[in-house]
């Protein structure tokens, strides 16, 4: 039988050919992380090869993502559909072993890794969803949401502040299902860390409120095995185990240096590290005893059949709850629930009410949320301001986790890196809310939400100059223009309380990427609006105000400024002028619609066309062309009340008709 030094050697032998072929890669982590990667997926990760969905299977995250090879040999060597041929067309076009683990392209990977301290931060949204998951669902004698997250991160990862963001608050909500390993090797691309790297971390995260196990030989298995079974006693607190190792373990001259980090060990030295390693099958030829040996279908199987016999007593003893558990974790809503929300859309129509929209935003959760247990919230400190707690909120705690509130504190990225752990993990509709300005400080975890096709829902206040008092800081120009470029994002910015609920209901319904939800400070007036017209709310952009035959003039506006561009196209058309309003709350939504529908609402033979928008002016060019204009910000703002601000910067009424005019 193979020791466990020649099935992690599989781990090293792969990691280094397949890297050796594409001529790029990072050889170093695999190699060094071989032998506890061999201990915990051989003695202990709860999964199932033939189903990697399997609802309560452990989950993996490689936070060090340039190791990537590290993963996929893992998932090869398991029995993951992951043939011998993925991995020698690692990072090749159209392979599933990109340079980096992304979701969706090899069954077994749980997310995108690569930017770092991401991973690890997905990794506390998991383990908080299976707490979470648990406390909602799990009955006396009744474990049906059991499992645990486990997580490989190097010193990058540890360096980026966004892991002191949320692994400060694993520690805060108890999260003893987590558990973590440090790759301590040491090294980083410029060479050894000691230069920009010296925190006490075992320190650090016992004042998280973590259990540490310190001094653990990463090359040592028994160590290793003995380490993850003290982690896994206790179920209070996440763990972190600290794993020195030696990057590129078993390279004879580049072992323990940068070398090896991210290039290709080269063909001669791959030669001297199977000798050393006594590793003597040709490149991609692993023995058949040692696929034997890590093959985890039988167990994986026997595993998942013996969850699905207790999942099988929970639903004779709790059948409404295993209904509503399995709805929850496929990712469906309610039936009725569409039905539900536009009759209250409907009912909000009929019912004016001119109020913020961040309000709004609030009237809609508390209107959709009793039809929405799987509705996750939270906001990073501002809850008063962002208004997300509605009057189903319950909060998260450590010892009470059945509630559907998260208060993540001032954590912006860590808050959004999480929303998308607990997004992949299941079981949620997690939302979460900061001021738009502070979107910047979380944009990576917004774009992996993008990246992943995962639909997370972001929710930003405070969307322009509106918010008058706080100045440039606070005031968004630039953000919106940034989260419109973004691949896969929808981007909603209502102008009422009845686009605000429509904005929400898209959201929820959308499974296959993310959404912004953009709301404002000050109070908004509500827009008449026939039933035609209301149905096309959810189109993204659609006509609210209209003249007779073809309109001279259209003017664009979303949010705050809808009720400029109306009252401009009323002082126009008492002017004599054919004006036509178009409210376009979503330029995502409105771009994914027919070409027939874009051109009924914006004719290309109506050249005369003025957008307005108290934000930077740059995504307007595409619906007004280089002769139409623009109202909007070209500078940082100023500190003053809402409405002087507006007219200090020209975003006016009267600007609108000028501007028109002069076209």
């Amino acid at each position: 039988m193979p020791t466990r030094r020649e099935l992690a050697n599989a781990i090293r032998a792969l990691s280094m050919d397949a890297v050796q072929q594409a001529k790029s890669g990072h050889p170093g982590a695999p190699m060094g992380m071989a032998d506890i990667a061999q201990v915990l997926w051989c003695d202990f990760l709860s999964h199932n090869p033939a189903n990697p969905n399997w609802a309560n299977r452990d989950r993996f995250v490689l936070s060090n993502g340039h190791g990537s090879m590290l993963l996929y040999s893992l998932l090869h060597l398991a029995g993951y559909e992951l043939p011998i041929e993925e991995l020698k067309q690692f990072r090749q076009l159209h392979s599933k072993t990109p340079g980096h683990p992304e979701y969706g392209y090899a069954p077994g990977v749980e997310t995108t890794t690569g930017p770092l301290g991401q991973g690890i931060s997905n990794a506390v949204g998991m383990a908080l969803a299976e707490k979470i998951m648990a406390a909602q669902f799990n009955r006396e004698g009744h474990d049906i949401v059991d499992h645990y997250t486990y997580a490989f991160m190097g010193d990058g990862c540890l360096m980026e502040g966004i892991s002191h963001e949320t692994c400060s608050l694993a520690g805060t909500l108890g999260l003893g299902k987590l558990i973590a390993f440090w790759d301590d090797n040491g090294i980083s691309i410029d060479g050894e860390v000691e230069g920009w790297f010296t925190d006490d971390t075992p320190a650090r995260f016992k004042s998280y409120g973590w259990e540490v196990i310190d001094g653990v030989d990463g090359h040592d298995a028994e160590q290793v095995k003995a380490a993850i079974e003290k982690a896994q006693a206790n179920t209070t607190q996440p763990t972190l185990i600290c794993c020195k190792t030696v990057i590129g373990f078993g390279s004879p001259n580049k072992e323990g240096t940068e070398s090896c980090h991210g290039a290709p060990l080269g063909d001669d030295e791959i030669a001297a590290t199977r000798e050393k390693l006594g590793w003597s099958h040709a490149p991609f030829h692993v023995p058949e005893d040692i696929y034997a040996q890590w093959d985890a279908n039988t167990v994986g199987g026997e595993k998942e059949a013996a969850w699905n016999a207790a999942f099988e007593a929970y639903s004779e003893a709790y059948p409404e709850l295993a209904a509503e558990f399995s709805r929850r974790v496929n990712g469906e809503l309610p039936s009725d629930f569409s039905e539900k929300a536009d009759a209250i859309i409907a009912e909000l129509q009929a019912n004016p009410q001119n109020i913020a929209s961040r309000k709004a935003s609030q009237n809609a959760l508390n209107a959709f949320g009793p039809l929405l247990p799987e509705l996750l919230g939270g906001s990073a400190d501002l809850a008063g301001s962002n208004l997300t707690i509605w009057s189903g909120s319950k909060g998260v705690e450590a010892n009470d986790a059945s509630g559907n509130y998260i208060y993540y504190g001032v954590r912006e990225f860590g808050m959004s890196a999480m929303m998308n752990g607990i997004t992949l993990h299941g079981g949620f509709k997690a939302y979460g809310a900061t001021f738009l300005m502070f979107m910047e400080y979380a944009r990576n975890a917004v774009r992996m939400a993008a990246l992943m096709k995962q639909p997370a829902i972001f929710v930003y206040t405070h969307d322009s100059i509106g918010l008058g008092e706080d100045g440039p800081t606070h005031q968004p120009v630039e953000q919106v223009v940034a989260l419109r470029s973004t691949p896969n994002l929808d981007n909603w910015r209502p102008c009422d309380q009845v686009e605000s609920a429509v904005a929400w209901k898209s959201a929820i319904e959308r499974n296959d990427g993310p959404t912004t939800l953009i709301f404002t400070r000050q109070g908004l007036p509500q827009q008449n609006r026939d039933a035609q017209q209301l149905a096309n709310v959810a189109k993204g952009g659609y006509i609210l105000v209209d003249c007779d035959g073809t309109p001279e003039y259209i003017l664009i506006a979303t949010g705050s400024e809808v009720q400029l561009a109306v009252e401009a196209a009323q002082q126009l058309s008492e002017q004599g002028k054919a004006v036509r309003v178009v409210s376009m709350p979503s330029t995502d939504v409105f771009d994914k619609q027919s070409a027939e529908y874009r051109e009924s609402v914006l004719p290309s033979t109506v050249v005369k066309r003025v957008a307005v928008e108290a934000l930077s002016k740059d995504s307007w060019y595409k619906y007004v062309g280089f002769n139409g204009a623009i109202i909007g910000m070209e500078t940082f703002g100023e500190s003053a009340p809402a409405g002087e601000l507006y007219k200090h910067f020209n975003i006016t009424t009267d600007a609108v008709v000028e501007a028109a005019l002069a076209l």
